[in-house]
């Protein structure tokens, strides 16, 4: 009669688990966030699949028209998209590598070398960050005139490899590392270079790839200071190549070419966060070292 018993237990029907209002809120309210966000993507995206009727009518479309193929050719044709989107790329990359490079020697001799003045050094980098771009605007595009940098590559990403942030990242982590790790690479006779080159550069990769990405998207979205540097049309980013596309006085902006030119300017910084999210993610949460 026990087995019997138990036997009818097992059979019996699970109990409903009680319906989670707080879980179904929570999804509400990520999905209205993720609405929010994505909506303004969205809507350039359907304005630039339509033609300029379209455009202007009343209530706005909110579905794709089937312009799309037309505007994204004239978009690439008279915007000159290929030169720009090469001009945005040399730049971004330039940046990002630069401030990345620059960063980890700077934080390296600040944590590894004992001299006079280090920290000195260090709050001076530091302080920097209060004196950005527009700041220091004039006087930088006085010292990139008399190198001969104008509507040059090396004036577009020069002024802007520094980064403080970058080096004080670099320099917490380097003092995560154990003395012990430095003091047997001294013993088996790496000297800086080589422990800095076998021991902290693998140990930086994902700190490397979480910066990259980000600061790729800054030198990307650069709008102040290539406008100042550039005045020739080869050498326009994107993101000038789009604000010049808007109309003066009385001609009519062509919106639709406008948002197609936009769309295909986040194309590669869209795919640079889409290859590299695992080790973006990895680096901004990882704390085994």
């Amino acid at each position: 009669m026990e087995q019997v018993g138990i036997r009818r237990d097992a059979m019996a029907a699970p109990r409903k688990k009680p319906f989670a209002w707080n879980r179904l809120l929570i999804h509400v309210l990520l999905i209205a966030c993720v609405a929010v966000v994505a909506f303004p993507l969205y809507f350039a995206f359907v304005i630039s699949t339509q033609d300029l009727q379209q455009v202007v009518q009343r209530p706005p479309r909110l579905i794709p028209s089937v312009h799309a193929v037309d505007n994204y050719v004239e978009a690439w044709r008279k915007a000159h998209m290929g030169r720009m989107l090469f001009n945005s790329l040399v730049m971004a990359v330039t940046v990002a590598v630069g401030k990345i490079v620059i960063s980890m020697l700077s934080a390296f001799a600040i944590v590894y070398f004992d001299f006079r003045g280090r920290m000195l050094c260090f709050w001076m980098i530091f302080i920097t960050l209060m004196l950005p771009v527009p700041v220091r605007l004039m006087s930088t595009y006085e010292v990139i005139g008399t190198l001969g940098w104008i509507n040059t590559y090396e004036g577009l990403a020069v002024p802007l490899m520094a980064s403080a942030t970058a080096t004080f990242l670099f320099r917490q982590f380097y003092l995560t590392i154990t003395d012990e790790l430095a003091e047997a690479a001294r013993i088996d006779g790496a000297g800086p270079l080589r422990f800095f080159w076998d021991v902290l550069l693998p140990l930086s990769r994902t700190n490397i790839a979480a910066l990259f990405v980000i600061l790729f998207i800054l030198g990307w979205n650069q709008y102040l200071w290539p406008l100042l540097i550039t005045s020739e049309e080869n050498m326009y980013t994107v993101v000038i190549g789009i604000k010049r596309m808007f109309a003066g006085g009385d001609a009519t902006t062509e919106w639709n070419l406008v948002m197609a030119t936009a769309m295909l300017a986040l194309v590669p910084p869209a795919l640079v966060v889409v290859l590299m999210q695992k080790w973006f993610v990895k680096g901004l949460v990882e704390t085994e070292k």
